[in-house]
């Protein structure tokens, strides 16, 4: 009795795994085709700088996103296998209760024709019939007489649409398998473009180790470009906060006037005058007092109604917001960024992005006006405010826009400016939620 009971739902289980699975194959498929799209434009840009004697770091960098994205890859393909094998194995389990049900059906239809064969006469079936004890009795027997006629041509039918079942799961099975050996063999080729490009990464490590010193000077200049900007666009949060700060409380005093105005312009019982002029009612008016506790609030850039739509629109776009250039790699993360086998170590205040090319269009992730447009020497950037959020685009050859402009998401702002060895673009991209610098990564969509 219980297997009869657990049955149902193992068939409902490998018939949910069944739909299911083609699903996860397309997402598979989907990641896999994203995975090396960035791979081929990863490869393009490299290609660019590869043997370049200043874009040593960026070729190091590109190598560890290149592995990241191969060690992706890989992953992604030994999901596909398990999956497979999965499939293969819930196939299996499905044949072989197939087989079984068609034992029994062949059994019992081989029992119900010997039975036939033993009462095959037609005065036994005549006899059977009239010798019902009245019409109705007889009515009943002709009717079960039909009724196991029909048993007997179902039986065959169920017999049939069961070995037509365990046939096509024998076809899924190789349909599958053929699916696991095109899989294994991506995998083999996949593994061993894995180990090129660990074996080209620590040529590049090797070659880093050697001009060190050469890689320190730059690194030290890299540091004085980020400190100047971190020093700008902090300026500019200090800047827009402070005003919103006392627009908020030139707001607030400017209500508490409105307010006492208001009781005054009452008549003698106290009751304060509408905008009609009319008595308001009998109920005194609310008058803030002047020594009464305000509650400061969280952030000044999160208290108009405004700003509370712009944040809650831009936390909601996490993960969706589109990259500020089009075709950009990644060349280094934010954070500390470590050489192997050196000690040399820094902090990047947000992404470096290759483009490219010099000249690419650079846009804005979000709606916001624009706090700043400055120039760090070597380069204009642009800071844009989204309420509490500030995104900053450095490293600009032109901009297309002025302080105080008010922008759209994808609108372009600039251009991207030279990579260090003018053999490409490049671009710095910052986010800060206020005074507070946070990674960009996760809120762009990929």
């Amino acid at each position: 009795m219980r297997k009869k009971i657990l049955l149902p739902f193992f068939l409902f289980g490998f018939i949910a795994m069944g739909i299911a699975q083609p699903q996860d194959k397309t997402q598979l498929e989907k990641e896999r085709q994203e995975i090396q799209r960035e791979l081929q434009e990863i490869q393009g840009m490299y290609n660019k700088v590869k043997g370049q004697t200043k874009q040593n770091l960026a070729q190091l960098n590109m190598l560890k996103r290149k592995i990241d994205l191969q060690e992706q890859y890989i992953n992604s393909i030994n999901k596909e296998l398990r999956s497979i094998d999965d499939d293969i194995y819930l196939s299996e389990l499905e044949i072989y209760r197939l087989n079984k049900q068609l034992d029994t059906l062949k059994s019992q239809y081989a029992k119900s024709i010997v039975y036939s064969y033993k009462n095959r006469s037609n005065y036994d079936y005549v006899n059977f019939i009239f010798s019902a004890s009245s019409f109705n009795d007889a009515v009943k027997r002709i009717a079960y007489l039909k009724s196991y006629r029909s048993y007997r041509e179902k039986q065959v039918s169920t017999i049939q649409e069961t070995q037509q079942l365990i046939a096509q799961r024998k076809k899924q099975q190789l349909v599958r398998k053929d699916q696991k050996n095109v899989a294994l063999q991506s995998q083999t080729k996949q593994v061993q473009e894995l180990a090129v490009q660990k074996k080209e990464k620590d040529v590049v490590v090797t070659q880093l180790k050697s001009k060190e010193k050469e890689l320190a000077n730059q690194i030290a200049s890299k540091k004085k470009r980020d400190r100047d900007l971190l020093n700008a666009v902090n300026a500019i949060v200090r800047r827009e906060m402070e005003a919103a700060k006392a627009k908020a409380k030139a707001d607030a005093e400017a209500k508490r006037k409105a307010d006492e105005a208001n009781a005054k312009s009452g008549d003698k019982t106290g009751n304060p005058v509408t905008s009609s002029g009319n008595n308001a009612g009998t109920n005194p008016p609310v008058v803030t007092k002047r020594n009464e506790a305000v509650k400061k609030p969280d952030s000044y850039l999160d208290f108009n109604s405004k700003d509370v739509a712009l944040n809650s629109s831009f936390q909601a776009n996490k993960a969706k917001l589109p990259w500020p250039v089009d075709k950009g790699v990644i060349t280094l993360r934010f954070g500390t960024n470590k050489i192997e086998n050196t000690l040399l170590t820094f902090d990047n205040p947000g992404l470096t992005i290759a483009t490219s090319a010099a000249g690419v269009p650079v846009k804005a992730v979000f709606d916001g006006e624009v706090s700043g447009v400055y120039n760090l020497g070597d380069g204009m950037a642009v800071t844009i405010r989204h309420g509490k959020y500030f995104t900053t685009y450095s490293n600009l050859a032109g901009v297309n826009v002025t302080k105080g402009a008010i922008v759209k998401t994808g609108q372009q702002i600039g251009k991207a400016g030279r990579d260090d060895d003018g053999s490409g673009g490049q671009i710095d991209f910052i986010l800060m939620i206020e005074s507070r610098n946070v990674d960009p990564a996760p809120w762009l969509r990929r």
